[in-house]
């Protein structure tokens, strides 16, 4: 089996802990118990989520599709930092144990974001052309991998990684066969524009991070006048539709395409000053879902 042909069927719309404030970052702020997340997860409806980071579930792949089906959740997968561009590391270990957490929950998607080797997402450095083409090979290595073990391996572009902008993600287009995790979001954020790059490359979009953002506060990041965390902080992450993303357009546009993968809602926030007062993220989640089904309908 191909990676081409390992595209997700079932639920189509999933959530997501990063919409609670839970982050792999250091120091990213409160972060919420799982069992908050989840229960808020069955109230809104979902009916599948990503993993979130690494010691926020079970680490017993077991004990983590157990707890999921405690809150009626069926796991779709998640978010994996890997360093990709240094040929002294070797990737595929740190790849193949989230693999074996899909394989046991029953969640096919290894969403890979190429790290800097740095904690957090705030600076990256220039890699030269040794340390992408390093980078590439280890993209396409991954997804063949991931396919002959029955999953999916994508690159998600992200702020402050190795992939990043419009640039990067044509660079991966052109020097490789993985396909893509498309955020909306983080896209947007690094001056790129979402919809065209998924009409582009309509054939290499194999999971869909649905999120808005303030694109003056997201200008403001790039131009490094301020810090990536800074900016969550601030609130340049937005309830769908209420942004610069034209999320309708994006959606509108996998639809037409026969896209079958997820849709992961995604509002990244960050909770500097403790547990958050009333009814806390749940309502922006809500908002953004009451947008998409709007959007989907």
């Amino acid at each position: 089996m191909t990676a081409s042909e390992l595209r997700p069927t079932g639920p189509r719309v999933a959530g997501a802990p990063i919409s609670w404030g839970v982050c792999e970052v250091p120091g990213w702020g409160y972060q919420m118990p799982p069992e908050r997340v989840m229960t808020e997860m069955e109230r809104l409806g979902l009916a599948a989520t990503e993993f979130g980071p690494d010691g926020f579930l079970p680490e017993d792949p077991e004990a983590k599709a157990a707890f999921l089906s405690t809150y009626g959740l069926q796991a779709v997968g998640g978010f994996l930092p890997v360093l990709l561009h240094d040929p002294e590391h070797e990737p595929m270990p740190a790849v193949d144990v989230f693999i074996d957490s899909c394989l046991a929950t029953g969640a096919d998607v290894v969403v890979l974001a190429a790290s800097t080797g740095h904690d957090g997402y705030d600076e990256r450095p220039v890699l030269d052309d040794v340390q992408w083409k390093t980078l590439l090979t280890n993209l396409d290595r991954i997804a063949d991998h991931a396919a002959e073990r029955g999953v999916l391996a994508v690159i998600h572009p992200h702020i402050g990684t190795m992939v990043e902008d419009a640039t990067d993600v044509q660079r991966v287009v052109d020097g490789s066969h993985i396909g893509f995790c498309i955020d909306t979001g983080h896209l947007k954020a690094a001056g790129a524009d979402p919809v065209a790059i998924t009409l582009a490359n309509l054939d290499r979009v194999k999971h869909v991070h649905l999120k808005d953002v303030d694109a003056a506060k997201a200008a403001k990041v790039v131009a490094k006048e301020i810090t990536f965390s800074d900016a969550v902080a601030d609130g340049m992450w937005q309830v769908l539709g209420a942004g610069d993303v034209d999320v309708k357009a994006m959606v509108e546009a996998l639809q037409g395409a026969g896209y079958d993968g997820w849709y992961v809602l995604e509002q990244d926030v960050m909770f500097k000053d403790g547990e958050p007062e009333g009814e806390g993220p749940i309502a922006d989640v809500r908002a953004s879902l009451d947008y998409l089904k709007a959007v989907l309908a």
